[in-house]
């Protein structure tokens, strides 16, 4: 894994051949994705007392921000947790890790413009903050909701991790797409990404960590 770059397409090819080869089910990718992030969540922490937020998008990105909830909760951390849209448009293996959230009895806010005021308020007491917006499959500009979160986040004094890629950022360019989040460290997911180390890229990505969630590159 160590030195190979993948495009999207590519990345997106590999996503492909675990599910058909080697029978991998993309719940157990997520399993093992969202675990790699609550243990750098873990790691950057300690035994500190520190407030944790996970904003989460409606796709897989969010469903490892929603997973990384559950191990956090497993280990005595409770992060405030934060979904930018509708539970009802949450769907697959995303609503999979949300719907054992809500199980578990913790609250998911959704995030929205009638709220946003009183979310942008809560900032500064947070000492981390987890990015699972959007992923690499994302196309155009970054608008309305998520463009206000972002903006949030990047205003906000916490340490920033970014799950896979920092939200907002061409994964084949490395150009931010109107906005994108400015991370301090990115969990990134078998292989960096190209748009992450040039571009510009990199400036955004902070330190880069590349974890492995179950299959061979």
């Amino acid at each position: 894994m160590s030195g190979k770059i993948l495009t999207v397409s590519q990345a997106k090819d590999l996503d492909s051949k675990a599910r058909e080869k080697f029978g991998i089910p993309t719940i157990l990718l997520m399993e093992n994705a969202g675990r790699a992030v609550s243990e750098t969540v873990y790691k950057v922490i300690g035994s500190r007392k520190m407030k944790v937020a996970i904003f989460c998008g409606k796709g897989n990105n969010g469903g490892d921000g929603f997973c990384a909830a559950r191990h956090l909760l497993s280990r005595g951390v409770n992060p405030d947790v934060y979904l930018c849209g509708n539970i009802n448009e949450v769907r697959g293996e995303a609503r999979v890790n949300l719907e054992i959230l809500l199980r578990l009895k913790k609250k998911v806010l959704q995030v929205n413009q009638n709220n946003l005021k009183t979310i942008r308020a809560r900032m500064p007491g947070y000492s981390l903050i987890v990015d699972a917006l959007l992923g690499v499959g994302i196309k155009g500009l970054v608008k309305g909701i998520f463009a206000d979160i972002i903006n949030a986040i990047n205003q906000s004094k916490a340490y920033i991790l970014s799950v896979d890629i920092p939200s907002g950022l061409d994964a084949n360019t490395g150009q931010a797409l109107g906005v994108s989040v400015k991370a301090d460290r990115t969990v990134t997911f078998i292989a960096k990404k190209k748009g992450m180390v040039k571009g510009g890229g990199e400036k955004l990505c902070g330190k880069i960590v590349v974890e492995n969630i179950g299959f061979p590159l």
